[in-house]
């Protein structure tokens, strides 16, 4: 890092007592993963960012929708309107306000066969997921490998924040041991307020500075939950591992090997993921061999069709994901009807 720079860019957070040059220069050289780059994935990528984070790797399945740019802070109409996916859109976004760090975005779906590679040399997982089944594969890989990891999670005007430090701290499973079951609500059945996910976004942020810059006597040992609109707030200490838990204690790790997870998933929104991962298309030709059969366009990252009431988005490596339906039946069937079998 230049003089220039630490006297510029990062000038009144240097002046920071608790990071000073020293600690930007450790932002500089940390490498830190974010998986999931929606709401509070694409704030937690954006304020990292801008504190000079050397490198970030961004790692998201999905693509911009209008729907998303009400609390996505790094997207605009442009990328709605382009359908971008929403890694490259995150990456091309923090390359126009900071160029001297290293984006490496990864248009994929986190799942135990990419994992090992998807989280090689980080120092950091930051979780911007929306959804348990990642986040206990995440908390697997983080324990077996002791790397540290965040868990932030943002639904109406409520936010939760966790921090996991294997075998100092407790892990997800040291506080659910189980994910939840039955009916519980999303982004899609309560809402969201942009408030809430930047809260919790900043909370997550910090501690992820505190811990990259060597401030780990500062880091919260608890689960901190809070509502924005009630005013509520709520600790639950997780400074020790919990006894007899499954991760930390008995050392097993499921969710690695992929024990119960099902090939295709469902993504909320009344749409359907499908997983085809060893099925590369090539989109040029797709959409030459779908135009008789509905409406259809792409760029280099992802192709959408559209025939009614449904509509197919498709990715390079053969996943799609099918909106309209939630019955994963009828969404096998229409992906072995346009894409193949």
């Amino acid at each position: 890092m230049t003089s220039l720079e630490l006297d510029e860019r990062y000038s009144r957070q240097v002046l920071f007592r608790g990071i000073g040059i020293e600690g930007q220069r450790k932002l500089t050289a940390s490498r830190i993963t974010i998986v999931g780059c929606g709401a509070t994935g694409s704030a937690l990528a954006s304020l990292l960012a801008r504190a000079g984070v050397g490198t970030i790797r961004i790692i998201d399945r999905d693509y911009v929708e209008p729907s998303n740019l009400q609390r996505q802070s790094l997207f605009d109409e442009a990328d709605a309107a382009e359908s971008l996916p929403k890694a490259i859109a995150a990456a091309r976004k923090i390359a126009a306000f900071n160029s001297a760090i290293v984006v490496e975005p990864h248009v994929a779906d986190l799942i135990p066969t990419n994992i090992e590679a998807l989280f090689q040399e980080t120092q950091l997982i930051l979780d911007g997921t929306d959804n348990f089944e990642t986040r206990y594969l995440i908390n697997d890989f983080a324990v077996k490998n002791s790397i540290p990891w965040i868990y932030t999670a943002a639904v109406g005007s409520y936010g939760v924040t966790l921090n996991v430090l294997p075998g100092k701290t407790a892990c997800l499973a040291c506080i659910f041991s189980d994910p939840p079951h039955g009916t519980f609500e999303t982004c899609e059945t309560a809402g969201i307020l942009n408030s809430a996910v930047n809260l919790v976004a900043s909370i997550a942020a910090t501690e992820a500075v505190k811990l990259l810059v060597g401030a780990e006597d500062w880091l919260r040992r608890s689960l901190l939950s809070f509502d924005v609109w009630r005013n509520e707030r709520a600790e639950v200490a997780a400074d020790q591992p919990r006894a007899g838990c499954r991760t930390c204690a008995e050392h097993e790790f499921p969710h690695l090997v992929g024990e119960g997870r099902p090939h295709i998933t469902l993504c909320g929104r009344n749409s359907v993921q499908i997983h085809e991962r060893q099925r590369p298309v090539d989109l040029a030709q797709m959409s030459e061999r779908l135009k008789p059969l509905g409406v259809v366009r792409h760029n280099d990252f992802v192709l959408k069709f559209w025939h009614e009431p449904y509509e197919i988005t498709l990715f390079p490596d053969g996943r799609a994901i099918i909106k309209g339906t939630t019955d994963k039946t009828v969404a096998r069937s229409l992906y072995a009807r346009y894409v193949g079998s």
